[in-house]
């Protein structure tokens, strides 16, 4: 049975549409006609304190070859911590991830798959996921899941469960084993407080109030990973997802999962092992052992970095424009090469592209490091 996709196109992709359509008018125009028609933008612009981003599809920058010019297995895309409200309370998140999915639709090649990084709801509310669902199915190619703590707490799940199916779960692709973790596992601080489902919601969501227990994977979740790993190959790439990262970044914000050394013990057997995370928004690169650990973008909102240091690995970006919700917002692609560690583009909505390769993690920031952030922290 095939499903009819959905025509609709958000404000944001008719925009660079327009601007895509005048570009390659202009390219069409002679050398004196172009300066004319130029000019009179460039002055345009100016008058109003405007500066394009970049002049090229940002898009198109997720096909480049690796170094050497060899082709990486597969390519997926990812779209991460989109937060939505219903629409009549907050609009913006809804366009926001309305625009990830014409982002990844007009990847061309589409990507093998879509992966969704967690914290689709920002309460957990039925009507939320199933409005996240609804967008999501938009999307031309096969789409993953994984859950985030804002998708949880209202319901322990029974809404996630009936749209998306079971929290943990793995599958594989063209050689690559991948493993969806459910890594926001709490100890229960709301039955004797005799907390509403909201309340337990809200709490959870706040991150910083010091109720919760942190993140874990818990004993359950390890003991189904060891049995899913137990019969894979050491040789066999391995890419791990999980929504919060599995080391422990700073505590006080929950960026932190409190079994990590366990979980990581777990992977430590397999030659490459890519761990992909959401919940920091914001662009993190770390190294442990035989394992590289990437973050995912936000569609929503960008996320300062911790006050009390990051990975080393870590190039940061120049802190977001408080004045402009967009920046530092993103979603991107995911290149597998041949060996199963990842080059991941960050597909910024406001600024120029951020590779970050393997071959930087895995020579420890001695190689294709990233450029450094040119722009004014605000």
């Amino acid at each position: 049975m095939t499903t009819k996709k959905s025509a609709w196109k958000s404000i944001e992709t008719k925009h660079m549409e327009e601007r895509d359509s005048l570009f390659r008018g202009l390219a069409k125009l002679d050398r004196r006609s172009f300066m004319k028609v130029s000019l009179a933008a460039g002055a345009a612009v100016a008058s109003q304190g405007l500066v394009t981003p970049h002049s090229f599809q940002p898009v198109k920058v997720a096909y480049g070859q690796t170094p050497g010019g060899q082709k990486g297995n597969f390519r997926f895309a990812y779209i991460s911590d989109s937060h939505l409200y219903e629409r009549k309370l907050n609009d913006r998140f809804v366009n926001a991830l309305m625009r990830a999915v014409d982002d990844v639709n007009a990847m061309d090649p589409q990507p093998d798959f879509v992966f969704y990084g967690g914290d689709l709801a920002q309460l957990g509310q039925p009507k939320e996921l199933e409005l996240g669902a609804q967008i999501l199915k938009s999307l031309k190619a096969p789409l993953r899941m994984m859950v985030g703590e804002h998708d949880w707490y209202y319901d322990l799940g029974d809404k996630w469960r009936e749209l998306f199916g079971q929290p943990q779960y793995s599958f594989d692709h063209k050689g690559v084993h991948c493993v969806v973790l459910n890594s926001v596992v709490e100890k229960d601080f709301w039955t004797a407080r005799k907390l509403s489902a909201m309340d337990r919601m809200k709490t959870v969501a706040g991150l910083d109030n010091g109720v919760q227990s942190p993140f874990t994977v818990g004993d359950e979740g390890r003991a189904w990973l060891q049995k899913d790993l137990a019969k894979i190959p050491a040789s066999t790439p391995l890419i791990v997802f999980s929504h919060s990262p599995l080391y422990k970044l700073y505590k006080p914000w929950n960026f932190w999962t409190d079994d990590a050394e366990q979980v990581q013990a777990i992977l430590r057997k397999f030659q490459n092992v890519t761990v992909l995370h959401g919940h920091t928004h914001q662009l993190l690169s770390n190294r442990i052992g035989n394992m590289s650990f990437h973050g995912f973008l936000s569609t929503a909102w960008p996320w300062p970095y911790a006050p009390e240091g990051l990975p080393e690995l870590t190039v940061q970006m120049a802190r977001p424009d408080p004045f402009d919700p967009q920046d530092g917002c993103g979603d991107g692609s995911v290149q597998v090469l041949a060996n199963g560690l990842v080059d991941k583009v960050y597909n910024l909505w406001n600024r120029n592209p951020v590779t970050v390769r393997s071959s930087f993690l895995s020579s420890k920031g001695g190689k294709d490091k990233p450029a450094a952030a040119v722009r004014t922290s605000f």
